[in-house]
């Protein structure tokens, strides 16, 4: 019975193992998130993984090439949407509170990209620039909502403020407000997937290793006294 109850604990921390560093790995990229613009998408670790990947897709011929490229550039399509979608409020609060301190849509624009999210940031930085080598600033925006649809709503209200000269900080405001509501949504839906999720490890780990516990020794005695 001891042998089987050391064999069924075996069994669980190999099983176990794999999730258990996932989880701690997750855990500390979580808490770097947000330490310096890019922390998250520009480390070391995550940029030759990337390469690692990338290359490995690349080397593979034929239509099993084009497919998991294709599969890849769509999840980095979805990663990158979500990751706007996550930075963007605080975007718009930045927005709102430089339009309500009397600066215009161009220059909240400007001030907005020094100090927002570092997706955002680098979306409104990229108009900035395009301002500075001559782009008109409603041109600039049409470009930017049509690059990055996550954005259209944003630039819409700063090009209506920008050509009719209406406030902005209230449609700032509101977008914020919408964009949270959509974001806890997202959230909620998330959490409802969790248990689904939640079967792989209960039906492959802790069911065998409940097995290995508890009837395996009792079969194991049985089985000894005949």
């Amino acid at each position: 019975m001891d042998r089987a109850w050391v064999l069924g604990v075996a069994w669980g921390v190999l099983l176990g193992a794999p999730f258990v560093r996932r989880a701690r790995r997750a855990d500390v990229r979580a808490r770097t998130v947000g330490v310096g613009h890019g922390a998250d998408a520009s480390s070391p670790d995550r940029r030759s993984f990337a390469a690692r990947a990338a290359g490995l897709v690349a080397r593979v011929p034929g239509p099993v090439g084009r497919v998991a490229t294709d599969v890849r550039d769509r999840r980095r399509r979805r990663q990158a949407g979500r990751s706007l979608a996550r930075e963007l409020p605080v975007a718009l609060d930045l927005l709102g509170v430089a339009v309500d301190a009397g600066c215009t849509p161009y220059v909240a624009v400007d001030t907005a990209s020094r100090w927002a999210p570092p997706g955002v940031a680098a979306q409104l930085g990229g108009v900035v620039r395009a301002c500075a080598l001559g782009v008109g600033f409603a041109d600039a925006l049409q470009r930017v909502a049509g690059a990055t649809p996550a954005l259209a709503r944003l630039a819409d209200a700063l090009l209506t403020a920008d050509r009719l000269g209406a406030p902005v900080g209230q449609a700032l405001a509101r977008l914020a407000a919408e964009e949270r509501a959509a974001l806890r949504r997202r959230a909620e839906a998330h959490a409802r997937r969790v248990p689904v999720r939640l079967l792989f490890p209960l039906v492959f780990l802790v069911l065998p290793a409940f097995v290995l516990l508890t009837v395996v020794p009792g079969l194991a005695s049985g089985l000894a006294r005949l």
